[in-house]
């Protein structure tokens, strides 16, 4: 719900400027609005308010604590805030409450408990700006996963921050260049990493971290992006949760029962459920047919006394249709369904938005998908649930369980050899492997076999290991390309060799990278903008801080299981769900790109790959051309690298201010 915005500053500027910065949220939060000023102190803070719990003018934001030292612009949910109120009420600490919002919860909780003590303590998404009225200092906090986004930076002598790049953008006289070398980061994974933002001296907040700083601090930005935990003068990052401790307690104290690990996943999963299933306004979810999205609803179904709503989408083109699976499910569970087969025409009138939809680069291709199934939601809900994360916790991914299996058979090749053959995989065009794929031991039923043999046969001519290869399997253009010439190669959390250190199981080393980088900068990312562009709120069940500390408890034989994942999650959906209406190969949430570039996008994809519009930018035309050209006659499948270089250049063109 909702979108935060604001300045710390010796000088806060006009109401009007102010406005204007949270005027541009507006699409985050239809339902209310305002500003909040102290120019003495230098803070302002603007918001937009997505009614969601407690429907009434006591849920208005920037809202006051009662002892008046606080003030909170909150975007987010905080499922047990009413527990929190049973916990103030038992410590003795009597509240007179104004209304029943989540956001009076929270500043009831910071003036008992103080800031860190009371993150510690919730059950949400969030994005927090909280002003400290005494101590005068402001406080940003984002989630534990990252589900809620939120951007901070410096730019002519003031701190600005807000949910949006878009709010940061309207600030006066905001020109913070872009950042050439961000720019390589981005078309290396497709998106951009945190804690870096496309804009020179702007960041992300990195999940499950707090920052504070006084106006003392709000001057000058830092010499570098500002990994947590981290000082720059009076300024602080600090993690009052860590993803990685969460890793090292399970992996180091696993369960041994399996019938008691499905026991113990089924009833978090469905307190988690039922917790995220409380709502003022209509409630639905996101159902795609597949493992994560079917429990989700399945574990809702059974605790609701109506048919729940649930959405989804289909194309009739081959290999992209999961809406048949998801109507099947749908039935058994005996959920109100909706469904809408989307046009190519309908997909591609998309793009257009995309670039002020996602404010910086974004290249992951469902978003369009996504998008598309936010909106027919959101006619019939304000909010819908989601399967997110079940990937990245119970090895979903096919490079988990694909990825030991192929370097055992090709690893003691020399790397002369590996090249030889990656280049003769690549010989041959993706809709030969397709047609050939039925015939291939191990591979038959493999959804765009061609696609996926040309990005492994890329990949196995430069990699030496299987931590390498995954490394190649998110790479797209690395920086070793020239892409984007002058580019200094910028450290990202997969260069931290102490993220995996000691866990000896490649699979689990594989999810937790994903579960730090992955998972908050491209899937949470992609989820919160294309749902927060038609106003709709997701809620992800599976990211519930304790339902992940029980996922890291479960040893990797109880995820990933004779060449299959989530075989865990299997074991509860089984409960109530037939197993036949699942089971088929993991197609992933797309759309046609590759048959789209070289059909009707094609004409718009070749005005902005032009030789003279790559030249007068910061892209480097040969490699690009050589792509595009190869792409075009079909010796190769480049869709992936040449669509993060066409939604950069659509940016620059149309979403850049």
């Amino acid at each position: 719900m909702c979108g935060l915005t604001g300045v710390l500053a010796d000088r806060v500027p006009a109401l009007e400027a102010l406005r204007g910065m949270t005027d541009t949220l507006f699409h985050r939060g239809p339902d209310d609005g305002d500003i909040w000023v102290d120019a003495d102190a230098g803070i302002g803070l603007g918001h937009r308010r997505l009614a969601i719990l407690d429907l009434s003018p006591a849920g208005h934001q920037p809202m006051h604590s009662a002892c008046g030292r606080y003030v909170i612009a909150f975007n987010g949910e905080i499922y047990n805030h009413l527990e929190l109120r049973d916990e103030l009420e038992r410590a003795g600490i009597t509240v007179a409450w104004r209304g029943r919002s989540d956001t009076e919860t929270l500043l009831a909780c910071f003036v008992a408990w103080g800031v860190r003590e009371t993150l510690t303590r919730t059950v949400g998404m969030f994005a927090i700006a909280l002003w400290d009225r005494t101590e005068r200092r402001l406080y940003l906090a984002r989630d534990r996963f990252g589900e809620k986004p939120l951007y901070y930076g410096w730019s002519r002598g003031a701190f600005i921050f807000g949910s949006e790049l878009k709010a940061l953008r309207r600030y006066p006289g905001f020109d913070n260049p872009v950042d050439r070398d961000v720019v390589a980061l981005y078309l290396q994974f497709c998106y951009v990493p945190a804690p870096y933002a496309i804009y020179r001296d702007v960041f992300k907040l990195e999940p499950g971290c707090v920052l504070s700083l006084s106006l003392a601090d709000a001057a000058s930005p830092p010499v570098a992006a500002l990994f947590a935990p981290a000082r720059h003068g009076g300024l602080a990052i600090e993690r009052y949760w860590s993803l990685l401790e969460v890793f090292r307690r399970g992996l180091a104290d696993p369960i041994q029962d399996e019938r008691g690990a499905v026991e113990q996943l089924e009833a978090v999963l469905s307190r988690t459920v039922r917790l995220q299933s409380i709502a003022d306004v209509p409630l639905g979810a996101f159902l795609s047919g597949g493992i994560d999205s079917s429990t989700i609803v399945a574990l809702m179904q059974a605790q609701s006394s109506r048919p729940v709503r649930t959405f989804s989408i289909g194309f009739d083109e081959a290999g992209f249709n999961e809406a048949e699976h998801a109507k099947a499910v749908a039935r058994h569970l005996g959920t109100e369904h909706t469904e809408l087969y989307v046009s190519p025409q309908q997909a591609r009138d998309v793009i257009p938005r995309l670039p002020e939809l996602y404010c910086e680069p974004y290249a992951d291709s469902s978003h369009i998908p996504t998008h598309l199934v936010a909106q027919i939601a959101r006619r019939h809900v304000t909010v819908a649930l989601s399967g997110d994360g079940g990937d990245e916790l119970f090895g979903g991914y096919n490079r988990y369980f694909w990825g030991r299996r192929i370097w055992n058979r090709l690893s003691w090749l020399p790397l002369p050899a590996r090249r030889a053959l990656g280049s003769c995989i690549q010989r041959v065009p993706p809709t030969a492997w397709d047609a050939l794929g039925g015939a291939i031991p191990g591979v038959s039923g493999i959804a765009r076999l061609g696609d996926k043999a040309h990005k492994l046969a890329h990949r196995l001519q430069t990699v030496n290991s299987l931590d390498d290869l995954y490394r190649s399997l998110v790479t797209e253009w690395g920086v070793e390309s020239g892409v984007v010439p002058g580019a200094r190669r910028l450290p990202t959390l997969l260069d931290d060799p102490s993220a995996v250190q000691g866990v000896t199981e490649s699979e689990h080393r594989m999810m937790i990278w994903d579960a730090l980088t992955y998972l908050p900068d491209d899937i949470l990312h992609k989820v919160d903008r294309a749902a927060m562009g038609v106003s709709l709120e997701t809620r992800v069940p599976f990211l519930e801080h304790r339902v992940a500390e029980l996922a890291w408890r479960i040893p990797l034989h109880m995820k990933i299981r004779n060449g299959e994942g989530k075989w865990i999650l299997r074991q509860v959906l089984d409960r109530h769900v037939p197993r036949e209406l699942i089971e088929r190969p993991k197609a992933g949430f797309g759309i046609p790109l590759n048959q789209w570039l070289r059909g009707p996008l094609r004409e718009w994809a070749e005005d902005l790959l032009a030789d003279a519009r790559l030249a007068g930018g910061m892209l480097a035309a040969g490699p690009i051309r050589e792509g595009w050209q190869q792409h075009m006659a079909g010796t190769h499948d480049w869709t992936s690298r040449l669509w993060a270089v066409l939604m950069f250049q659509a940016w620059i063109v149309g979403g850049k201010r």
